[in-house]
């Protein structure tokens, strides 16, 4: 609140404005256009990567907005730049989840050494500072970090503070924005949800439902995990207990307890 407090009324009116605009995004241009635009102004960055999934597993899908030469999402392998957004979610986790910037030296942020030449490998080694904050998701295992790089020495705590107001809106904006197509394969299942899809032949959807359902969540809750309807969870339940030959929650949750304590 420090920084909104410093505002004029006029730059109040131009703060509101920006983040006003975030609910227009629908597409990866869109994005770029807000991102590279409005945002310059308060919190000027480079390259923007977003990064969500399993960090604890490294199984992490990723995000490139940028109007650098070549620096795109499609011609990135996750796997190129996972070491190093890993890296950033611990530390951020470390720094009790608040917005924390990090510098480098000459050299700039270096992928793996087996990582392949590209425009995003050279880009970050041209970067020489790092704006990183997170939103950890209690409600599933899609953590979300973002991290913003920028060639000049350092970003300011002003621009940590903008970072903590206004991520809930690159958030909510990026959400809007339809999956590119290396982006369409889903995180890995967990080691519960796999065993399930194994030993009772349920599909995926299925298993995160019941995963969901022996974690104590309700239809609501799930559906709004899972982005599903209640409804729709009721009908994958419906056909979990007929694979499990059960008739209620209780039932099923029972005949998975094993499983759960061992995986």
């Amino acid at each position: 609140m420090g920084y909104l407090q410093s505002l004029s009324p006029d730059e109040i009116h131009h703060y509101h404005r920006m983040l006003t605009r975030s609910v227009e995004v629908r597409s990866h241009f869109d994005m770029l256009v807000w991102l590279q635009g409005d945002m310059q102004y308060y919190m000027a960055h480079d390259i923007m990567i977003t990064a969500w999934g399993d960090f604890s597993g490294q199984s992490i899908q990723h995000n490139i907005i940028s109007k650098m030469a070549g620096v795109r999402s499609q011609d990135t392998d996750s796997a190129a730049i996972s070491p190093l957004l890993v890296q950033l979610f611990a530390r951020w986790t470390e720094f009790g989840r608040k917005p924390f910037s990090i510098n480098t030296g000459p050299n700039g942020f270096e992928l793996d050494e087996s990582s392949p030449n590209n425009a995003l490998k050279d880009a970050l080694q041209s970067m020489r500072c790092a704006l990183v904050h997170g939103i950890k998701d209690h409600r599933s295992k899609h953590d979300c970090l973002y991290v913003a790089f920028s060639a000049k020495p350092s970003f300011s705590e002003t621009e940590r503070s903008i970072m903590a107001l206004v991520l809930p809106h690159v958030d909510s904006a990026l959400r809007q924005v339809a999956h590119l197509p290396h982006q369409t394969q889903p995180v890995d299942a967990s080691p519960v949800e796999a065993q399930l899809q194994q030993d009772f032949g349920l599909s995926e959807r299925e298993a995160e439902v019941l995963h969901w359902v022996a974690a104590g969540k309700t239809n609501p809750e799930i559906g709004m995990i899972l982005d599903i309807s209640a409804y729709t969870v009721k009908n994958h339940l419906q056909r979990v207990f007929k694979k499990l030959d059960v008739t209620n929650r209780a039932q099923a949750v029972n005949k998975i307890r094993t499983l759960l304590g061992d995986v």
